[in-house]
């Protein structure tokens, strides 16, 4: 995933093949919200008239940046859950014990294909709460760039909630259903607002 052209992935989400899909899509929307935030802080930094707050920007180029790579890599992961589940399904089911390890390979490949998306969403949170302080302090010449991360950031959010959310009616492990609802309402309550108040923010800087 990482190796590959714009051109190629977006040759790839239109195939007939199932990845990549929507949660690699996901990851790749904040992979590029991740580097707006990083290209925010690059024209900050070393600009006259922010000098104050030039140690903050290098901090928040190094986490973007970090983000960034996660994003991708977790691009990649997707795939590979979604592969694993593949797999489960694709095992014999003639006899019972074959049901059995069939049913049991299943479950562990919805959980995996569950994990990825739910690491993406709060990956998205963390790159949305540094989006806050860009909103402040980033370079206002390119501020509506942090506004463009800021809603790249929210639909990778949301879209990351989809990818789970379509996982969990099927696994039968109730208390991991209920730590990752869990999880992902707090995700949403709490980072759908920020990310809203941070495109407002920027909004206001515009005016």
């Amino acid at each position: 995933m990482q190796e590959s052209t714009v051109q190629g992935f977006l040759q790839d989400l239109a195939s007939r093949n199932p990845t990549p899909g929507g949660g690699g899509a996901a990851a790749i929307m904040g992979a590029m919200g991740a580097a707006l935030l990083s290209m925010v802080a690059n024209l900050t930094l070393g600009k006259k008239g922010y000098e104050a707050v030039e140690a903050e920007m290098q901090e928040q180029l190094a986490q973007t940046e970090t983000l960034r790579a996660r994003f991708l890599d977790l691009a990649t992961q997707d795939a590979l859950a979604f592969n694993q589940l593949m797999a489960g399904y694709r095992l014999p089911k003639q006899t019972q014990a074959d049901q059995v390890l069939r049913a049991a390979a299943i479950q562990r490949g919805l959980e995996a294909a569950t994990r990825v998306p739910l690491d993406c969403a709060h990956t998205c949170a963390e790159a949305i709460r540094l989006a806050q302080r860009s909103a402040v302090i980033g370079h206002q010449n390119v501020i509506s760039d942090t506004g463009v991360a800021v809603l790249a950031l929210l639909a990778a959010l949301r879209s990351a909630a989809l990818n789970v959310d379509i996982n969990l009616p099927t696994i039968q492990d109730a208390a991991f259903v209920t730590r990752v609802r869990t999880q992902l309402e707090h995700l949403l309550q709490e980072d759908v607002p920020r990310a809203e108040a941070v495109h407002e923010a920027v909004r206001q800087r515009l005016r």
